[in-house]
């Protein structure tokens, strides 16, 4: 161990060179979720209250169906990256893939499920 260098000793280590990528995805999620969930508010909060007859009409129009289907993909990808940053941190070994595996497919199954969902009313 003596004989290694100081570039030997730190190979492996270091950057895995995908947190600046990660980092712009946060970012630009982030500021998709800014201004996605007021027009969410806006279009969601009108059909509040409605009969199943009235969500529906609502909801076959495109943009409140657009807006609500954006909304509910840019948020489980946005949790989905802060929950892996989260994991990448405080877990590790074979507990992290584990975790690492089981949240992206959660994350991504609740936002199949709510686009499908908007989709049905839409169609």
């Amino acid at each position: 161990m003596a004989y290694l260098t100081d570039r030997k000793r730190a190979a492996g280590l270091g950057s895995a060179k995908s947190g600046t990528a990660h980092a712009w995805s946060m970012k630009v999620s982030s500021v998709a979720l800014l201004i996605l969930i007021p027009f969410f508010v806006f279009t969601f909060g009108s059909a509040l209250g409605g009969t199943y007859e009235e969500i529906l009409a609502y909801y076959s129009r495109p943009f409140p169906a657009i807006i609500a289907a954006l909304t509910l993909f840019v948020g489980f990808k946005h949790f989905n990256d802060g929950v892996q940053t989260l994991i990448e941190d405080y877990v590790h070994g074979l507990s992290q893939k584990i975790a690492l595996i089981v949240m992206t497919c959660l994350s991504y199954g609740a936002a199949a499920v709510g686009v499908f969902a908007i989709a049905k009313l839409a169609l």
